[in-house]
C-alpha cells in the first residue's frame, strides 16, 4: 500500500468500459456484474440494508496477489566468534562488517479479474520490487485459495497499473469496468481487498471526493476518487465498486500519520484505468503529451506576489531547453490560465490536460507575463521515461568548495533588510566560484537572513543567490530595494524572488513584504 504522508505535485480518457478479447466464444460468458441476477442484489438507492448479496456476485473475481523476491541487504551483523581461533569459519565479519547478502522477501496485495481467460488487473508497485530487489515469481490466489502463477502482461509506472495473466484451464469469474464519471460525493461504494494478506475483505464507505488532486507530485496522474472507506496495506490494486457492481476506481493509496486507516483514501477512477488497462493488454506502448516545463501550483503567496488572482492557474519554474514549452516562447516565471481552451485549475491540472493530449499536437497555451495576457502555440512532444525526466531539469553546474567566507558585507541597513529579513551583497567572480555559480551568473548573495522574516521561514541561507525580482535582474543591492519599493507602491503584499540555492537550480519564491 502507498503511503501519503505528507501531501503536496491522471490522464482523463473517454471510454470507461473495458471490453477484452477473449478466447471463449461470444456471449459464452458474463461479468459478475453484469448478469441478470443483478437486478436482484443491487440495493435499493439510499442507505442499503446489507452489502451482502452484491458482495456475494462479485467477490469470486476479486483475487489476492503475492510475490517473492530476491532482494540485498547490509551484511549481518557483529561475529560472535570474532577474537577466537574460530573467527572467519562460519562467513562472519567482525566488527559488524560484512558483505550484501540476498535473501528473500514477500510482497502481498490485491487485485481483479477482466476476463473470463485471466486478465488480472493491480497496481504497478504491487508487482514491482524497490531499490535492489528482483521479483522472482508472481502468484494469484482466488478465493477459494487456488493459486495461479501469474505471468506480466504490461506495466505503466506513471499510472501505477499493471495487467498480468493466469491460465486456469477453465472460464474464471470476472467484472468489468463501469463509468467513474458519473460517480458523485456521497455514494455508497465497497472495496473488497487483501490487506494485511487478510484475503476476501469487504469495508463500505461513500466517495468523499472525486477528482481529488493531492498534490503529492504525480503529476498527471494525481487524480483520485478519494472514499472514507477502509483501506489498508494490501488493499492496492483492489477494486471498487459502486452500488450498480461496477468497477469504478482501483484502491491505490492512502493519507495515513498513522501507517492505518483513518478514513482517506484513494483510488484511480475507472475513466484514467480502463483505456490504459485496454493498452496494456493489447502490449500497446503508452504515450503522453510532454512540454518541458517545471510547475508550481499558483499558491496565495505567489498570486499575491505577482498581483494576480488565486487559485487559478500554474507557475512555471522552469523551462527544459529545447523543449516543446521552450520552442513555443515559454518562459520560467509564467503563469499559465489555459491550455487548448480548458482553463487550468486544481481538478484540471496543467500535466494532466498535457498528458491527455496527443504527442505531436499543436495546441494554444494562454500565460500571463508580467501582467499580461498573451497566447503561445506549442506542438506537444512525447514524455520521457522517468528515468530521462529525473535528468531534464539537474544543475548544470557543479557545487563549488565550502570556502564561502567573510564575503563583502552591506555598509547600511535598508529597504531589503527591513523588508525581506535579508541582507545581500554583489555577487563578484570569487564569491560565484565558491559558490559553484555558472560563469556569467550575475546577482546578489544572502550573507545573512532574520529567521523571523518569511525568507527565512521559507529555506533561505546564507549563500543564495538572488537573481530577479518581479521579473528583473538584480545586481546591486540598490536594484533589489528599488524593486521592494516598487512592490509596496503597486499595494503588493508580497515579491517574487528568482533564487539560486547552492549547487540546485534556480527556483522562484514569493516573500511576504514586513
Amino acid at each position: 500500500m502507498r503511503y501519503a504522508y505528507g501531501l503536496t505535485t491522471a490522464l482523463l480518457l473517454g471510454g470507461a468500459t473495458a471490453t477484452l478479447v477473449t478466447g471463449y466464444p461470444a456471449g459464452a460468458q458474463v461479468a459478475q456484474n453484469e448478469s441478470s441476477e443483478m437486478s436482484k442484489v443491487v440495493p435499493r438507492a439510499g442507505a442499503p440494508a446489507s452489502f451482502a448479496d452484491l458482495t456475494e456476485q462479485l467477490a469470486p473475481a476479486v483475487v489476492n496477489i503475492s510475490t517473492r523476491q530476491k532482494v540485498q541487504v547490509a551484511g549481518g551483523g557483529a561475529n560472535p566468534f570474532a577474537g577466537t581461533p574460530f573467527e572467519g569459519l562460519f562467513g562472519g565479519q567482525g566488527g559488524g562488517g560484512g558483505a550484501p547478502q540476498t535473501r528473500e522477501a514477500q510482497s502481498l496485495g490485491s487485485g481483479f479479474i477482466i476476463s473470463a481467460d485471466g486478465y488480472v488487473v493491480t497496481n504497478n508497485h504491487v508487482i514491482t520490487a524497490d531499490g535492489k530487489g528482483q521479483v522472482e515469481s508472481i502468484t494469484v490466489t482466488m478465493p477459494n485459495g487456488t493459486e495461479y502463477p501469474a505471468k506480466l502482461i504490461g506495466k505503466d509506472a506513471a499510472s501505477d497499473l499493471a495487467v498480468l495473466k493466469i491460465d486456469a484451464g477453465k472460464a474464471l469469474p470476472f467484472v468489468k469496468f463501469g463509468d467513474s464519471s458519473k460517480a458523485r460525493v456521497g455514494d455508497w461504494i465497497i472495496a473488497i481487498g487483501n490487506p494485511f494478506g487478510l484475503g476476501g475483505t469487504v469495508t463500505s464507505g461513500i466517495v468523499s471526493a472525486v477528482y481529488r488532486n493531492t498534490g503529492s507530485g504525480a503529476g498527471a496522474y494525481d487524480r483520485y476518487l478519494q472514499t472514507d472507506a477502509a483501506i489498508n496495506r494490501g488493499n492496492s490494486g483492489g477494486p471498487m465498486f459502486d452500488m450498480n457492481g461496477q468497477v469504478i476506481g482501483i484502491n491505490n493509496a492512502i493519507f495515513s500519520p498513522t501507517g492505518g486507516s483513518v478514513g482517506i483514501g484513494f483510488a484511480i477512477p475507472a475513466e484514467i484505468a480502463a483505456p490504459l488497462v485496454q493498452k496494456l493488454v493489447k502490449g500497446e506502448a503508452i504515450e503522453r503529451g510532454y512540454l518541458g516545463v517545471r510547475i508550481q501550483p499558483l499558491n496565495e503567496d505567489l498570486a499575491d506576489s505577482l498581483g494576480i488572482e488565486h487559485n487559478k492557474g500554474e507557475f512555471i519554474q522552469a523551462v527544459e531547453p529545447d523543449g516543446a514549452a521552450a520552442k513555443s516562447g515559454m518562459l520560467a516565471g509564467d503563469v499559465v490560465v489555459k491550455v487548448a481552451g480548458k482553463e487550468v485549475t486544481r481538478d484540471q491540472t496543467l500535466s494532466f490536460i498535457v498528458a491527455n493530449t496527443a504527442p505531436g499536437s499543436r495546441i494554444p497555451i494562454e500565460v500571463i507575463r508580467n501582467g499580461r495576457r498573451m497566447t503561445l502555440n506549442a506542438t506537444v512532444a512525447k514524455r520521457p521515461s522517468e528515468d530521462e525526466l529525473q535528468q531534464s531539469f539537474d544543475p548544470n553546474s557543479e557545487q563549488g568548495d565550502d570556502a564561502f567566507n567573510n564575503p563583502p558585507t552591506p555598509q547600511e541597513q535598508g529597504a531589503v533588510e527591513k523588508s525581506l529579513g535579508l541582507s545581500v551583497t554583489p555577487l563578484t567572480s570569487q564569491i560565484a566560484r565558491q559558490l559553484g555559480a555558472a560563469d556569467g551568473t550575475k546577482g546578489v548573495v544572502v550573507v545573512a537572513v532574520d529567521p523571523n522574516s518569511d525568507a527565512g521561514q521559507k529555506g533561505f541561507s546564507r549563500g543564495f543567490i538572488i537573481l530577479e525580482a518581479n521579473g528583473k535582474p538584480v545586481t546591486s543591492q540598490a536594484e533589489l530595494t528599488a524593486a521592494v519599493n516598487a512592490a509596496k507602491a503597486e499595494g503588493r503584499s508580497a515579491i517574487l524572488l528568482r533564487v539560486q540555492p547552492r549547487g540546485q537550480p534556480a527556483t522562484f519564491v514569493p516573500v511576504r513584504l514586513r
